[in-house]
């Protein structure tokens, strides 16, 4: 791995990642996790693996999670390389696609958005 790639994010594996993330990697992930907002709160964390602010914000924000002990689903999306879910998510939840992006959901819709630093745990 280049040192490139790890200042751009490529060495985040879920391997390194918080136990508590539950990864969006198929459109049935993404069902699950509207369907599950309808018994907890779920956030969703829309991540640019080749974005330097995207990174500082998910550490932070992992940080603050870690701190706090709610009952909400934290669900984590690459979005560079699941794209089309990205946009599913747009088009769905009625949420304009920003980068690096919190969406939180409630029975099936959005009720909250957050992008860049203004992403933290006391929007959810």
């Amino acid at each position: 791995m280049s040192f490139l790639d790890k200042i751009l994010g490529k060495s985040a594996s879920p391997e390194s990642a918080p136990d508590f993330w539950k990864y969006i990697e198929s459109e049935s992930d993404l069902d699950k996790a509207i369907s599950e907002s309808s018994e907890r709160k779920v956030a969703i964390f829309k991540h640019s693996t080749r974005c330097h602010i995207s990174k500082m914000v998910l550490k932070n924000f992992e940080r603050e999670v870690q701190q706090n002990d709610g009952d909400v689903s934290y669900y984590f999306l690459d979005l560079l390389e699941y794209r089309p879910i990205s946009n599913r998510i747009e088009s769905d939840l009625n949420v304009v696609h920003q980068s690096p992006q919190l969406i939180v959901l409630k029975d099936g819709k959005a009720i909250n958005h957050m992008s860049h630093q203004g992403i933290t745990t006391s929007g959810i």
